[in-house]
């Protein structure tokens, strides 16, 4: 099965507040980046990967993702991260009805293309199914097979909140890159102990972080 992944992102300016300890707001934006740079180049490089869609209103953001590979899409219709996917879901259909789609986070800076392809292999065998990220609590990836409708509910909890719209949960072992998303100073020690990709490494050394 061949898949298309929808990644949101928003605005560089605003995006990982929570990491604005570690980076600073000068840099936040630029590593940001960096994150949504690394997972839409593993995903791309995914052989289950037919192709990336990037949900975003950030000019600079757009027109670095494309220059990957990736169709950007506005941000529509303005009203929030499942809005967008959703929307943004319904116009990969409106191209490809039978499309197999997923929702993939944008902040997977270590995410290795076959640890991606297992993830959706194993997603294929439901009608739509779930990924929760490394603290058990949040949601990485979201999929939905053809003539299913995606129906996302990220957010804080979303685990939660996929499990109980029907999703099945995937519980596979050695995924550790497609779970490890990155909010924290914390989160970001994990992922460069993973292993991250050539953007955020730039990144991240002209950071001064704690155990590194």
């Amino acid at each position: 099965m061949q898949w298309t992944l929808v990644i949101p992102l928003k605005p560089l300016a605003r995006a990982k507040s929570r990491l604005a300890d570690t980076a600073g707001d000068g840099l936040r934006p630029g590593l940001a980046l960096a994150f949504a740079q690394d997972t839409v180049a593993a995903a791309l490089a995914c052989p289950a990967v037919r192709n990336v869609v990037v949900v975003t209103d950030d000019a600079v953001a757009g027109r670095e993702l494309a220059a990957l590979g990736a169709r950007i899409v506005p941000d529509e219709p303005g009203d929030g991260l499942n809005a967008a996917l959703a929307h943004a879901a319904a116009l990969v259909r409106a191209a490809r009805p039978h499309s197999a789609v997923a929702a993939l986070n944008a902040d997977l800076p270590a995410l290795r293309p076959p640890e991606l392809a297992r993830v959706l292999d194993a997603a294929a065998g439901f009608p739509r199914a779930f990924l929760p990220d490394a603290a058990a609590i949040g949601t990485t990836l979201l999929a939905a097979a053809p003539g299913r409708e995606l129906r996302p509910a990220f957010g804080a909890g979303s685990r939660a909140r996929h499990r109980a719209s029907g999703a099945a949960e995937l519980a596979l072992d050695a995924v550790d890159s497609v779970r490890q998303d990155v909010d924290t100073g914390e989160d970001l020690r994990t992922a460069l102990a993973l292993g991250v990709g050539p953007r955020t490494a730039a990144a991240a050394a002209r950071l001064l972080i704690p155990g590194q």
